[in-house]
């Protein structure tokens, strides 16, 4: 068993510390808000962004940055998109040597990084890194339901390594050395779900979303190519099983916000009802930025930025989608 802590004490990172708690490791979760660290103290509960899910006995609760990541043999970053930059200086500050997972989706805002590349700024060559992701959601993982994840890592061993000591008859880890491809699909899905929730929000019916979701796996096989990645990596866990969770799971935030924009919502208050993070929202300017910079047609991609930008009626939108001009499949 690990030490291990787990920073950032949102849905997922709960979600993860009542999973690998439950599993026999030692664990503690960190926030940078004491005032939350003391409410979960006193309840033993996230009412904040998991209510109703006990947190496990077996956890420890921390403000204390330096004493979370002192004994610890792995660090779990749950922070969202923005957030990791400044907890990997933390990290490399002082504890240049710990292995780090991260399990936020998406690019970063303003340089257009995705997370294993704003990494390689701070952590040294021979520190292990990677990210866990795939299809879950954090309600369901808190719970002890049944899930299945990648570890994807440039190094094969070390993605082996922990895939075998964080796995779990309730938590089943696949190692993955292909950190590009793992990456988009984790980032790409969460715009696709935006159009899936608008699409189904229109009552297009089912045989449009199979459409969606499939010409959006293309889509996002083509950026990862690009990129370096293999498109292998976007039919497995970290990429079609993702998009299928997070497009039709009613407890995806952003499949959610395309309902809502389908409904004619203004996307300021769908945000401020929605309460969390919708990584889609952020990511979509930047991953259409990026596909445009590579040559890479994403025409779904866009067609949600005019959506969210509001230049662009959501009905409008799938209608100019199905409509485009005929072209091969493959």
């Amino acid at each position: 068993m690990a030490s291990i802590v787990v920073i950032g004490a949102g849905a997922w990172g709960t979600a993860l510390a009542n999973s690998y708690s439950a599993s026999g490791h030692s664990l503690t979760l960190w926030s940078m808000e004491a005032d939350h660290i003391a409410q979960m103290r006193a309840e033993r509960e996230n009412r904040r962004y998991l209510p109703g899910i006990a947190l496990h006995e077996g956890i420890a609760l921390a403000d204390d940055f330096d004493a979370a990541c002192g004994p610890a043999d792995l660090a779990i970053i749950a922070t969202p998109v923005a957030g990791l930059r400044p907890t990997l200086q933390r990290i490399a500050a002082s504890f240049p040597r710990l292995p780090v997972l991260w399990v936020c989706k998406g690019f970063e805002a303003g340089t257009g990084k995705l997370p294993h590349e704003v990494a390689a700024e701070y952590l040294h060559p021979d520190t292990g890194r990677g990210a866990l992701t795939g299809p879950s959601f954090a309600q369901e993982v808190a719970t002890g339901l049944p899930c299945a994840i990648a570890l994807a890592s440039t190094e094969l061993g070390f993605a082996q390594l922990w895939a075998e000591r964080l796995r779990h008859p309730r938590l089943r880890l696949y190692a993955n050395d292909d950190i590009v491809g793992a990456e988009i699909g984790g980032a790409v899905k969460n715009v696709l779900a935006i159009a899936a929730g608008i699409s189904d929000g229109l009552e297009f019916g089912y045989n449009a979303r199979a459409a969606l979701l499939t010409r959006g796996l293309a889509e996002m096989a083509r950026l990862s190519a690009a990129l370096g990645g293999r498109r292998e990596t976007l039919m497995g866990l970290a990429g079609m099983g993702d998009l299928i969770l997070t497009a039709t799971g009613d407890l995806s935030r952003n499949r959610r916000v395309g309902l809502a924009l389908a409904q004619g919502k203004p996307l300021e208050r769908i945000l401020e009802e929605l309460g969390h993070v919708a990584e889609g929202v952020l990511t979509t300017e930047t991953v259409v930025r990026r596909a445009a910079a590579l040559g890479v047609d994403m025409p779904i991609t866009h067609a949600v930025q005019e959506v969210l930008a509001g230049r662009l009626d959501p009905r409008d939108a799938v209608e100019q989608l199905m409509n485009r001009e005929a072209r091969a499949e493959i």
